[in-house]
Parts: C-alpha cells; sequence; structure tokens
C-alpha cells in the first residue's frame, strides 16, 4: 500500500463514478498509514491544496477482512455482489464485457492486490477470476494502480 495507490484508485472510482474503494488490510498499522494519508487530502494541508481530490479520497474505506468489504456492499445495494478477482495468472474465467453485463443485475466487487498479486485464500472466496490485462503476453507486472485504472476502462469505458 502506498500513498499513490490509495491515491490513484481513488481517481479512477471517483472518475469512473464507482460506489467505492475498500482497502483491505488486517494489519493496524497499515490501517493506521492509510488513514493519516487519506486524512492528509480530505482535511489537511492536501484538501487546501487539491479540493477537487477531497471528493475522490471519500470514496475510500478501510476494511479489516474480506468479509467487512462484502457486508459494506450488500448493505449498501441491498444485494450480495459478485465477487470478481484479478490476477497476473491465467485463470481465465471472464473477460471485461462480462463483468460489465453483470453490472446490469448487480453490484460487482472486483479484488485487487499489490505485490505478489492476491492472497490465496481470497482468491479461492472469489465467484470468477478475470482475465489477466496482458494474457497473450509472458511479462505481466503492472503496479495495481495501473491494473485498476486499466481494468476499470475495459469494462466501463466510452468505446465509440
Amino acid at each position: 500500500m502506498t500513498n499513490l495507490d490509495i491515491h490513484d484508485i481513488s481517481r479512477v472510482c471517483r472518475s469512473y463514478g464507482l460506489g467505492g474503494f475498500y482497502l483491505l488490510t488486517p494489519l493496524r498499522d497499515q490501517q493506521v498509514l492509510a488513514q493519516r494519508l487519506i486524512d492528509h487530502w480530505k482535511y489537511g494541508s492536501g484538501a487546501e491544496a487539491n479540493p477537487d481530490r477531497v471528493k475522490a479520497l471519500r470514496l475510500v474505506q478501510i476494511v479489516d477482512d474480506f468479509k467487512e468489504a462484502v457486508q459494506s456492499v450488500a448493505s449498501l445495494t441491498g444485494q450480495r455482489p459478485y465477487v470478481v478477482g484479478t490476477s497476473a495468472q491465467d485463470y481465465g474465467q471472464l473477460n471485461y464485457k462480462q463483468v460489465k453485463e453483470s453490472l446490469e443485475t448487480k453490484p460487482v466487487l472486483l479484488l485487487f492486490g499489490t505485490g505478489y498479486g492476491l492472497a490465496s485464500e481470497l482468491l479461492e472466496q472469489t465467484q470468477a477470476v478475470l482475465r489477466p490485462l496482458r494474457y497473450l503476453d509472458d511479462y505481466n507486472h503492472l503496479s495495481v494502480r495501473s491494473a485498476v485504472s486499466i481494468t476499470v476502462d475495459r469494462v466501463l469505458g466510452d468505446i465509440y
């Protein structure tokens, strides 16, 4: 988790009108650090320097575990979300069009990981896994903020 990840992912969520961004970490020190970074942009000198960012950072919610994120989405929408994992490994279950079609009937919770990707115990709790961004190449090591940006645009982007 980095300031850039939190900052850039929240801006993608705001730009594409997403319902929120759950920053999931069970580590208390990481939660405290994340909250401090978020507060800087929402209330501190960061908010004064760039008020537009406040709108984006309001979408971030720090959660302890996966179940808390799922329950939050269900509470906000009245439906349990369709949980879709992402991975650089090719599990190849879903494409972007299928995710967009799912959004027509239910909320979708997309899970992204950092470093070595999603923990296997999280990946096992998903209902499907999205095809990797670069499934035809042997190199697929994007930063999480880049992967989120590309994935969200492929699912929701304007194609003319």
